[in-house]
């Protein structure tokens, strides 16, 4: 039997780098805001169960309008998120319904996600409690001093670029929410939470195409991904 899952969608970054006025999420692909394909393959995975949307708060009432127009029914919340990432999925996961059993925190400008991504990596983390979608490293990586200085170079074999979902049990998450205490800000993902208490994360692979919105060529390559996507 399928566990519940809270789908945490963390749309609440500012666009600076960007360099665009409005939120990145709104920005245009082939003619959608960015985050409806977010949204939508979220939707469509049969083992999420629920969505909480979170968002900046002038964004709060166009997405749910968006939400509304896209028919997606399984988002229950749309809440404004906080001062940090970390602090914006907590406010997420504080959204959740009472029944969740894991949730997957996903970054909203991560629009190409796919489904079978996304299931993947659910089930992992109802294996292990925690799961996330990550890439072979495929450059060659420095690891520099203040100076930039090389000061050694890790071997790419024990190297991941890590994507989002990432897939926690419940109270794992919780606990290591707990654990962490003081200023979120530093735990620049969610899996950092979880090393910090001394747990186990499996990185799931997943795919080159599951770019983050970031800076604008991310645009171009993200359109050309659907494109080839619709044949």
């Amino acid at each position: 039997m399928s566990k519940f899952v809270s789908a945490i969608i963390v749309a609440a970054g500012d666009s600076l780098r960007m360099g665009v006025e409005d939120s990145k999420q709104f920005i245009p692909l082939l003619g959608k805001p960015a985050i409806e394909y977010t949204i939508g393959a979220f939707q469509k995975c049969s083992l999420i169960s629920e969505i909480v949307i979170v968002c900046r708060e002038q964004d709060k009432d166009r997405i749910k309008v968006l939400v509304q127009a896209c028919g997606f029914s399984k988002v229950c919340a749309i809440v404004e998120g906080g001062d940090s990432r970390a602090q914006s999925v907590k406010n997420g996961i504080g959204a959740a319904s009472g029944d969740c059993e894991f949730f997957a925190i996903h970054d909203g400008a991560r629009p190409l996600v796919s489904v079978d991504e996304i299931e993947r990596v659910i089930s992992a983390a109802f294996e292990i409690g925690a799961a996330s979608l990550g890439t072979l490293v495929t450059d060659t990586i420095k690891t520099v001093d203040d100076s930039n200085i090389i000061i050694s170079t890790p071997a790419r074999s024990g190297l991941r670029a890590v994507q989002t979902p990432q897939v926690f049990e419940k109270e794992l998450y919780r606990l290591a929410i707990d654990e962490a205490r003081g200023d979120l800000s530093e735990f620049t993902d969610d899996c950092a939470l979880i090393e910090n208490l001394g747990g186990e994360v499996e990185i799931v692979e997943g795919s080159s195409e599951n770019i983050k919105l970031t800076t604008p060529i991310d645009i171009v390559i993200a359109e050309s991904i659907l494109k080839n996507r619709l044949g």
